[in-house]
């Protein structure tokens, strides 16, 4: 933990910046380099910062250990169930062209959903990651 006034300052403006970015990677992940993992990725750093400026409880207290577990569950399960909605609606597993009024369209809804639960597991698996090694005594 920083006693820096200036670290705590810069990361109190960075941070909202920084889980914008990942918003950004997330949703323009179709269009353009990124998506899930990325923003996952992007994400969880932003919470290692912050972590690392107002120590390991406070961050803890902003994304705790339960909310990180089901991180990690609730995106595989979106994923699982966006393949099983190619089935339901007469396609195959993962499946995209037929969870659309049009083939496009169900392209672009499946891709948009996996990609979703690509960067909530990836967010939560990086951040337990974190925890597990910044909770390690030497």
């Amino acid at each position: 933990m920083s006693n820096d006034l200036i670290l705590r300052v810069v990361a109190k403006i960075l941070i909202p910046f920084i889980l914008l970015f990942a918003l950004y990677v997330q949703f323009h992940g179709e269009y353009g380099p990124g998506g899930g993992f990325q923003a996952g990725v992007i994400a969880a750093a932003a919470v290692v910062l912050y972590a690392l400026i107002y120590g390991l409880d406070s961050a803890r207290k902003v994304a705790p250990d339960w909310l990180v577990e089901t991180m990690v569950a609730a995106g595989v399960l979106l994923y699982a169930l966006v393949g099983v909605a190619g089935i339901v609606f007469g396609g195959n597993y993962l499946d995209y062209f037929v969870l659309g009024t049009t083939p496009v369209d169900g392209q672009h809804r499946g891709i948009f959903w996996v990609e979703v639960g690509v960067g909530i597991t990836v967010s939560g698996v990086m951040l337990k990651v974190f925890y597990m090694f910044a909770d390690r005594q030497p």
